[in-house]
Formats: C-alpha cells, sequence, structure tokens
C-alpha cells in the first residue's frame, strides 16, 4: 500500500466514525510541485449526502487525520479540497518499503492463458501482428508481475483453403525451389506463392470474363481456385502427397516465424495447432446436434440460431463437410480448458473479429461450458502508417521484418547522427542500435489504449526526447553513469532528513510502481506502464536538474540522492521488461 492508498484508507475510517457513512473512498490527489501541500482530499462527494459547508467537513477530516496519524505534519482548506502536508519520515519510510519489497510478488493464486500472434503459414508476419504479438506479450509479463500464473499460447492457423493457395501455386509454379536455393527466409518463400497465387487467379478471371461469365462466376470457377478447393479436400482426407508438401512448406514457414519471433523479443509456453484442433471442433459439432443447441439445413451444412441472443445464425460446418474457423476455434477452447487448470482465457485479437468472439463464447454457452464466463476478448485497434514507407508487396503490408530493420537502422542513424555511444566497441554499438530502435517500436505501440486504433510514426517513434523508449533508455543510461562516477555503494536509508518536493515527487512515482501493475493487470493495458514510466522519468529528470548529487556536500543528502536513483533505474528496468523492452547503460 502507497502513500496515497494509505490516505484513502485511514480518511474512509474517520468519515465512518464521523458520519456513520460506509464504504466512501474520497478522491485523493498527488499534488505537483508548485501546489501547496502534497496531497489534495476532494471533499466534494461528502457535501451532497451531509448537506454541510465543505470548508466545515474540511476542517473535521483535517483535524480528525492529524490526530489519528503521525506523518501528517499540516492541513489547509481551501474551498472544498483539504490540502494535506506530510512529515519527510512519511515519505523516507515509504521509499524505504518500495525499495525492501520491490521483487516481492503476491501469489493470486490463479493461471491465465493468454494467446496472442495466431499467424496464418501462408504468409509472414506483419505490421498488424506485430502489434497483437507486443500486447499479448506485454500483458502476459504484467499478469505475471501482478501475481498470477501465465501460460502464453498462440493457435497456428496451418490449414484451409489459404494454405492450399501457396501450396498449389509453389506446385505448378516453384519448379522444386526451395527458401536455401533462394536465400529467402522461409515464411516470405511461402508468401511470395500465395502473391503468385493470386496474381496467376486474377489472370484466369479475367479470360473467364473476357468469354462472358459474370465476375462471381468467374470467381468460383476459375481453374486454380477449384484445384485449391480439391486440395482442400484431398487433405482433410488425408491424401499423403497433398499432406507431404503441406509438411514441408509448414516447416518452411515455422523457420521464419521463429526468426522473428526471437528478434522481437518473444515466446510461447504451447502451441496449439488448426490441424489437430478443427477435428476436436467437429466432434463438438456432432454433440451439439445431438443436444439441439446447432441444426442442419437442406445441403447438410450445420449451423447455431443465435437469434435469441441478438445475433443472427452462424455457420459452423459447410454442406461438403469442411469446417470454418469457427468449428476450429471451439475445439481448441475446449482443449485448453481440459488440458490445463486454467482460470481465464484471454483471446488478443484486432476488433474486426469483435463479433466472432462474441458468436463463440455464446455457442460454448450453449453446450454447457461453464467457463464460457471466464473468456475474454482483448480487442485492439488497427496499426497504420502515416506514409508509403517501407511498405511491401502491392503497397498494403508493412512486413514485421522489413519494419524490425528499418527501426535498427533508424536508431543507428540517430546515435550516430548525436553523436552517441562514439566510445562502445563495435560490437556494444550494434547491440545498442538493436535495443534501441527495437525499444522505439515496442514502445510507441505500446503507450497507446490497445483499444484505440493507431498511426505508426517511425521517426516520431525514435526520437531521444519526448514519450519515446530512447528518451525513457536515455535516462536509464544517465542513471547509470552517474552512479558509477559516484562510486555507489548501498547503504540503509537514513532515518530523518528534510526532503524538498522534487525528492517528494520522485518518491510518490516510485511507490506507484505496484499499484500501476495492478491497474494494468486489470485493464489488460500495457498503456498504464507505458505512461507511467514517462510520468517517472519526468520526475526523476526534474529532481536531477534541481538537485546536486555528486557535488552535493552533506554525504548524508548526496547518499539519500543516490539511492533515490538507483531504485528509479530499478523501476525504470523493470518496468521496460514488462513491456518486452530492454535497457543500454550507456548512450
Amino acid at each position: 500500500m502507497n502513500i496515497k492508498q494509505k490516505i484513502q484508507a485511514q480518511i474512509s475510517e474517520i468519515v465512518l466514525s464521523l458520519y456513520q457513512l460506509k464504504d466512501i473512498n474520497l478522491d485523493v490527489q498527488e499534488n505537483k510541485t508548485d501546489f501547496e501541500g502534497d496531497f489534495t482530499v476532494v471533499i466534494f462527494p461528502l457535501v451532497k449526502q451531509l448537506k454541510k459547508n465543505p470548508e466545515l467537513l474540511g476542517e473535521e477530516i483535517g483535524e480528525a487525520l492529524a490526530n489519528a496519524v503521525s506523518y501528517i505534519s499540516s492541513f489547509k482548506v481551501v474551498k472544498g479540497f483539504l490540502n494535506l502536508s506530510l512529515k519527510s519520515e512519511a515519505f523516507i519510510k515509504a521509499l524505504d518499503f518500495a525499495d525492501q519489497n520491490f521483487d516481492t510478488i503476491e501469489p493470486k493464486n490463479q493461471t491465465v492463458m493468454v494467446e496472442y500472434s495466431s499467424p496464418n503459414t501462408n504468409k509472414p508476419l506483419h505490421l498488424g501482428h506485430i502489434r497483437n504479438i507486443l500486447l499479448g506479450y506485454s500483458v502476459s509479463q504484467i499478469l505475471q508481475e501482478a501475481g498470477y500464473k501465465v501460460i502464453k499460447t498462440q493457435i497456428v492457423n496451418d490449414r484451409g483453403i489459404h494454405i492450399c493457395k501457396s501450396m498449389l501455386a509453389w506446385e505448378k509454379f516453384g519448379n522444386g525451389e526451395t527458401p536455401e536455393q533462394t536465400d529467402t527466409k522461409g515464411d516470405k518463400f511461402v508468401g511470395n506463392y500465395y502473391v503468385k497465387f493470386d496474381q496467376e487467379y486474377k489472370k484466369e478471371i479475367k479470360q473467364l470474363e473476357a468469354e462472358g461469365l459474370s465476375e462471381e462466376d468467374a470467381k468460383k470457377q476459375a481453374p486454380l481456385f477449384r484445384q485449391a478447393q480439391k486440395m482442400l479436400l484431398d487433405w482433410e482426407q488425408g491424401d499423403e502427397t497433398v499432406r507431404t508438401l503441406w509438411e514441408k512448406m509448414n516447416q518452411w514457414v515455422y523457420s521464419g516465424f521463429n526468426q522473428t519471433y526471437k528478434r522481437l523479443g518473444v515466446d510461447f509456453d504451447q502451441i496449439q495447432y488448426e490441424s489437430n484442433t478443427y477435428i476436436l471442433g467437429k466432434d463438438l459439432i456432432q454433440e451439439g446436434l445431438k443436444k439441439g443447441v446447432f441444426f442442419t439445413k437442406e445441403d447438410g451444412s450445420v449451423w447455431c440460431d443465435l437469434s435469441d441472443e441478438g445475433l443472427d445464425e452462424k455457420l459452423l460446418l459447410r454442406g461438403d463437410g469442411t469446417s470454418v474457423y469457427m468449428t476450429q476455434d471451439l475445439g481448441t477452447a475446449v482443449e485448453r480448458f481440459k488440458d490445463n487448470d486454467i482460470q481465464q482465457l484471454i483471446y488478443t485479437v484486432g476488433n474486426e473479429q469483435d463479433y466472432h468472439f462474441q458468436v463463440l463464447f455464446k455457442i460454448l454457452k450453449k453446450l454447457g461450458y461453464a467457463w464460457a464466463d471466464h473468456l475474454y476478448h482483448l480487442s485492439y485497434g488497427m496499426v497504420e502508417l502515416p506514409n508509403g514507407k517501407m511498405k511491401s508487396r502491392e503497397g498494403t503490408v508493412v512486413d514485421a521484418d522489413d519494419l524490425m530493420q528499418e527501426m535498427y537502422i533508424t536508431a543507428k542513424e540517430k546515435a550516430q547522427e548525436l553523436g552517441k555511444l562514439e566510445n562502445l566497441s563495435e560490437e556494444d554499438k550494434e547491440k545498442s542500435y538493436e535495443i534501441v530502435g527495437l525499444g522505439a517500436l515496442k514502445y510507441f505501440i505500446l503507450k497507446v489504449d490497445p483499444k484505440k486504433k493507431m498511426l505508426f510514426n517511425p521517426e516520431e517513434s525514435i526520437d531521444f526526447n519526448g514519450n519515446t523508449g530512447p528518451f525513457i533508455q536515455y535516462t536509464y543510461a544517465r542513471i547509470q553513469s552517474l552512479l558509477e562516477k559516484a562510486g555507489y555503494q548501498k547503504q540503509d536509508l537514513p532515518k530523518v532528513l528534510d526532503i524538498n518536493a522534487y525528492e517528494r515527487g520522485l518518491i510518490m512515482q516510485l511507490c506507484n510502481f505496484k499499484a500501476v501493475v495492478q491497474k494494468a493487470s486489470e485493464s489488460l493495458s500495457p498503456a498504464h506502464l507505458a505512461n507511467y514510466i514517462y510520468d517517472l522519468v519526468k520526475a526523476y529528470n526534474s529532481f536531477y536538474q534541481n538537485n546536486p548529487i555528486l557535488n552535493q556536500e552533506d554525504l548524508l543528502l548526496r547518499q539519500f540522492r543516490l539511492e533515490l536513483s538507483v531504485l528509479t533505474s530499478r523501476t525504470i528496468r523493470r518496468s521496460l521488461s514488462l513491456l518486452g523492452i530492454g535497457v543500454v547503460n550507456r548512450m
């Protein structure tokens, strides 16, 4: 419990004692350095209930608070606001508590599974995947920091008509070439054939239209499309030739994905494959038909009627017996709860799939699974670029690998332009460019509320000033340099010391770390943590600029300010790590 939370709890007790009002939580605000006092209590919510003058209420509560606790040095009522000034010892004690308990995590005794990434094996990862992956990974890290056990997972969409399209294109136009022969990353290699299919398919459509068919009929009757459909049926029937080709091309893709994940610094505890779970989904369809939850149409297709839920009818199985995404997701969800002791399952998926997950959760509930109430769709907005820079094929897709490389190059150019990292070895410089470049990418994406659509600006993200990853990493490096110059050695904090507003403000920020982690875990929003780090860094820079440290003659005060710097650097490092971002000791 930080200082603010202690004051809130104490005031709730006082309100109960003085006015017999339960569950009253008056807003307690941290004051800026140019305001009188350290905290302000907003009295107005009590005025309506008690019909008393706000100044009188403030005086009564302030007096009671000053008598109840020893850390209040003075209070002042200004209209409906109670301003509280605390003794320095309250802040030192709070700082010491935060320092001693920094690595303490209270276990929640609950396990949460977080799904993210979940790509198709017919193309490489792109910018949209990056927001998904960074968001899911960071949420997993934050939940762990908040005391939950976390299982990080993905479902690989490794089957279906899209995968058959790239397979068919390679079979027809690939001449047996491999990623190794063409020196192409595996996922990009297969993705190129997905593009090739689309190009050849469009040619066939145009030819059929020229022969008099409508566009809709041409799309259905194009030979390539029909061959892809047949390949999907052959795959589902276990055709050995098709399955062998499928396994070979998927391995190329997995190799490429793993390279991307490694560079992005993310991992998974479990991986499910649609090629396995869609079968489980088909079994569920039969179960649902027996229970009367689903129904069959004349063409043999299976549906679920959700009109009583304010939704429409949902296709679960096509007339030819092939499955749809919903079939797979039903099977995957059941398997996950069967194989793992989890209390919640979080799906990190873009907001264009909001309706899909509404339907999925309601169908599972209709099937009688009680845990359907513990499914959550972490819906996020799309990410776009301000211009065409770094756009790959057809000008529509931003390749994840290209974007990471561009961020590395931009960080390198920026560092060289500013004259940073000049004294490092070439190896250390390269590591720093990578950490700063990817840190800029990750921070820029994660500082935005997940629900909002965002515009990713590479140039803006790499700026060494403002609310950016490099600015925060630079502050961390500055503290490391300071500690090195000071010859810092750990010492106990002083019991008595008069501290100023800048030190108090920084201490309040440091003591808020665990509360912010808790808030971020409850809202599943790394943006709370990202913006907390920025506020912490701003508070530290204000403290640093207004307080001598190395030249401070009072050795007790000098040591205290070094201890403040140490806890700040630890908090920055831990907070950034929860966002999947690294730090450098010199910049």
